[in-house]
């Protein structure tokens, strides 16, 4: 099962940006600071993704040795995998700070990791509404015992989106730690 969702979050991944390698080098810049903060730490990372579809879990596992941090994500794409796998209440409504904020600590109970990210959202062509249009990316960082939730706007088309959640979410996820551990000196 989890090498299944890591071949498909690859797959999302390579189809929006093609065989040019230089892009995947770009686009994991994030999942190389962040692998190094982890690994630095000695914390283990765990994702739940819906709208960015495995691209985070790419991001993270482009890094080589990335296994000794990333224990991998879930793609909860559909709602019910939101609600069974991961035991996510959705009354709330799936694009919300709610949905994002559980999704992060399921995720990380699930697969036993320190701290975890996870997004829910609106990526388009369509599907967006009033409160929630095109765009709006629900991202959620959890580290022990605690979690954060921004919502974003996000411009583009549905690649661009999806790209720039992934790219907030880690860069999110980097952030949090190191400002929750700098409570803690």
């Amino acid at each position: 099962m989890k090498n299944i969702i890591f071949a498909a979050g690859f797959f999302v991944f390579m189809s929006m940006i093609g065989t040019d390698m230089s892009a995947v080098r770009r686009f994991s810049k994030w999942g190389e600071r962040l692998g190094c903060l982890l690994k630095e730490s000695g914390l283990t990372m765990a994702a739940a993704e819906s709208c960015t579809g495995g691209t985070i879990a790419s991001m993270m596992t482009a890094v080589a040795g990335s296994s000794a941090y990333f224990k991998g994500g879930v793609v909860s794409y559909a709602v019910e995998v939101k609600t069974r796998l991961l035991g996510v209440d959705v009354s709330a409504g799936v694009v919300s700070e709610s949905v994002a904020r559980q999704m992060a600590e399921k995720v990380a109970a699930l697969l036993d990791a320190d701290c975890a990210v996870a997004t829910t959202g609106v990526a388009g062509p369509a599907g967006g509404c009033v409160g929630n249009p095109v765009g709006t990316v629900w991202i959620a960082a959890y580290y022990k015992g605690k979690s954060v939730a921004r919502k974003h706007l996000f411009t583009g088309d549905r690649e661009m989106v999806i790209l720039q959640a992934a790219d907030v979410a880690l860069s999110q996820m980097s952030s949090f730690i190191q400002e929750e551990s700098q409570k803690k000196d």
